[in-house]
């Protein structure tokens, strides 16, 4: 019977917790984190496939390596700087925002051309945002209070967390006067991927936007008094009828959902080329060249400018591309603030409960299934959460941890697994050791080593077939109730079988209260006759024992059970040995005439009063291999009901070491009585049995159980035929009415 949930769930209740605790400690270590991070770097590249084309106010102007070789070498004139942001407002940009630190002065007049065109382009409405960092070490710059760049000052939470430091890399003074700066702080991640950054960063005792976050302040008008910030929930952004929510953690930084990578790409920000720019807007616009390219639109929109030239390019891995610049993770994040597209964790209360839950649900609905089904539910179970996982990313930015909880569902596929590997290795022995009470444990072993499960057949073979019933079993049966007559058999079953198992045989079967046994199969004994004898002997001696072990039990049993006797009936032929019955259900078994010649040996032998009775097959056999060793007595040649041809009958006695002096003398004394018998003598034969009669190992009234013996019952033969002789052709045979 299959184990019940309740049975299995005790059995197995720590797994879960076992196997998802371990995951989650793991989980947290480094290198796995770095694994998880990769996992969904995969899930990003695949996303790319799907996705939306990014929001069209945004655009990238990057100073590239044609730029570099075809204008100046990088770092350029500031003078440039200022051209680009002149013709970017003659194109009516909204706000043109450097990926770039412009930090220390510079000798020459690059500098205030760069502030004087950044301010002319505001009074026209293009905002100008450019690049700060804090510095580890100290720099002589100071924000300024009358500067268009304010501290955020309506933050709630633990402010020490917030990345920063005493001092800053911020614009050279006029350009700070001018125009807008934030913070380009973006620490990469320990395979040198930023996928984190932060929303705000701290410069001495005061707290400033990042680059993204200034942009979208100046781009949608909104003052830095008016921002609200709670650590470890949300930037709060007051702006055109709404409140923005841009979702940080405790430090202030934003998971970034990187989308855009590599320009040319139909779902990538239209990418352009500093000097491209600065050619095509100027032949259009202060030029007035005919029949020129026309610029791109950039009309109300948001233009990055980064610098990626080979050897000195601002560049690095994403989670998209091996090398790409990295304003790009600026305009991603501010993609992301436009679009409300934000990358959500899922709880990791939620992630590992379930894990939990379902690990206990797996074990409820597949701890017993087979090995198979187990490993493939462990490959079915990890495609699927990874597909769950794939589909959260691609569909609604949720990031599900995929190495942790599939690493805790492994472990926990592998215990279960290896815990039914042993299960099943238990249950096989106890088959095995099942199986070897109903047939002898080579059959188990031969049909192990086969290799392939039972067929019907059989095949003919030399065997001794074994038959052993009860005498009066319906005493038995009539002065017991079951519970007490079923341990009553299952003692004697046990006894006999221990001894027959012991001696080669291979049980047949228990029919009520007889045992049918086998000796010659399936293994091949050669002496499998002289085997059987012993093990009848043996079984003969153990039930003595047992009958003065019952009888020493006292009023536990009735006087009937100290009496039981067993009579077995042994023959030797050929007979056909093999699986036999239905194609459902079969057993390994025997058939043929000797077979049944050994049940009629079995049930004749209280016509003698014996109670090992053998045909003379069996007993020549094992004359054959046991020499001298057993002791025979001659019965005579009978015809048995149901055959027409008589067999010759014996009596196993005893083994040579135990023949009493008396057994002996008994023998003889009998044997000369049967010649008599069978030359017609019956006063010669009556007289011989009448001494041997005296000498019989069995007598009633001192053998207990015992009513007849050899002797007695050929008394009784010769009482019939002295008043009614046999046929003149009479040749010795007596021919059995009954079974």
């Amino acid at each position: 019977m299959a184990p019940t949930p309740g049975k299995t769930l005790r059995e197995t209740w720590w797994m879960p917790l076992v196997c998802f605790g371990l995951a989650l400690a793991l989980s947290r270590t480094e290198t796995v984190q770095l694994l998880e991070a990769r996992t969904l770097d995969w899930r990003t590249r695949y996303r790319a496939i799907f996705q939306a084309p990014p929001d069209p106010r945004i655009a990238i102007a990057l100073f590239e390596d044609s730029t570099d070789t075809n204008m100046a070498p990088w770092p350029v004139d500031r003078a440039w700087h200022g051209q680009l942001i002149k013709l970017l407002a003659l194109e009516k940009a909204a706000v043109v925002t450097w990926d770039v630190l412009l930090d220390a002065s510079r000798p020459g007049e690059g500098d205030r051309a760069m502030a004087q065109d950044t301010r002319l382009a505001i009074q026209a409405g293009t905002k100008v945002v450019v690049g700060a960092s804090t510095s580890p070490t100290a720099t002589e710059a100071r924000p300024g209070a009358s500067e268009p760049t304010q501290p955020l000052e309506n933050i709630t939470g633990d402010r020490r967390r917030v990345e920063g430091t005493a001092h800053g890399l911020l614009p050279f003074p006029e350009l700070r006067a001018a125009g807008w700066w934030g913070g380009v702080d973006a620490p990469r991640g320990p395979d040198g991927i930023i996928r984190e950054l932060p929303l705000l960063i701290r410069i001495g005792e005061h707290h400033y936007p990042s680059l993204a976050l200034q942009t979208l302040l100046v781009y949608l008008g909104v003052p830095a008094t008016e921002v609200r910030v709670v650590l470890g929930d949300a930037v709060y952004v007051p702006a055109a009828g709404r409140t923005w929510r841009i979702p940080i953690d405790e430090r202030g930084w934003f998971l970034l959902n990187y989308r855009y990578d590599q320009p040319g790409e139909r779902t990538d920000f239209p990418t352009y080329s500093y000097l491209e720019l600065l050619v095509k807007i100027n032949d259009s616009r202060v030029e007035q060249k005919p029949g020129g390219p026309r610029p791109p639109d950039l009309a109300g929109k948001i233009v990055f400018v980064g610098q990626t030239v080979t050897g000195k390019a601002d560049a690095g891995p994403t989670p998209r591309g091996a090398f790409s610049p990295l304003v790009l993770v600026h305009a991603n994040l501010l993609n992301n603030l436009l679009a409300g597209d934000y990358a959500r964790r899922v709880p990791a209360w939620l992630v590992w409960g379930l894990a939990v839950l379902l690990g206990y649900g797996g074990i409820v609905a597949l701890a017993h299934r087979s090995v198979i089904t187990l490993c493939g539910s462990l490959v079915l179970g990890a495609v699927g959460y990874a597909a769950l996982a794939t589909g959260l990313w691609v569909g609604g930015s949720w990031w599900l941890p995929v190495i942790g909880p599939v690493a805790g569902f492994a472990g926990l596929q592998f215990i279960v697994i290896g815990r039914r590997i042993r299960a099943e290795q238990r249950v096989a022995q106890e088959i095995r050791g099942l199986f070897g009470t109903y047939v002898s444990p080579q059959v188990v072993e031969s049909l192990i080593k086969a290799g392939q499960p039972p067929q019907l057949g059989g095949v003919e073979t030399e065997i001794t077939a074994y038959f052993s019933d009860i005498q009066g079993f319906s005493s038995f049966s009539e002065q017991l109730p079951p519970a007490r007559l079923v341990e009553l058999m299952n003692e004697y079953f046990t006894a006999c079988t221990e001894i027959i198992q012991e001696e080669g045989g291979t049980l047949n079967q228990y029919a009520g209260d007889a045992i049918v046994v086998m000796f010659g199969a399936p293994v091949a004994f050669p002496d499998h006759t002289s085997r059987a004898c012993r093990a009848a002997l043996r079984v003969q001696l153990k039930l003595g024992a047992l009958r003065a072990k019952w009888r020493a039990e006292g009023a536990k049993w009735p006087p009937v059970v100290g009496e039981m006797q067993a009579r077995i009936g042994l023959n030797t032929g050929r007979c056909v040995v093999g699986n036999m019955g239905s194609r459902m259900r079969f057993n390994y078994t025997m058939m043929g005439d000797d077979v049944n010649l050994a049940a009629r040996l079995e049930s004749g032998a209280k016509h003698w009063g014996v109670y090992t009775m053998c045909s003379e097959a069996t007993r020549a056999d094992c004359v054959r291999h046991a020499a001298d060793r057993m002791v025979f007595r001659p019965l005579g040649r009978i015809v048995v009901k149901g055959r027409a041809q008589p067999v010759a009958i014996h009596e196993v006695v005893c083994l040579q070491e135990n023949l009493t002096t008396d057994t002996r003398d008994c023998l003889e004394l009998f044997g000369q009585g049967l010649a008599r018998f069978a030359a017609r003598d019956w006063a010669g034969a009556r007289a011989l049995f009448t001494r041997s009669a005296a000498l019989e190992p069995n007598l009633p009234g001192r053998t207990v159980g015992v009513r007849l013996n050899p002797s007695l019952a050929y008394l009784e033969i010769i009482a019939g035929y002295a008043a009614q002789p046999p046929a003149a052709d009479w040749d010795g045979v007596f021919v059995m009415k009954e079974k």
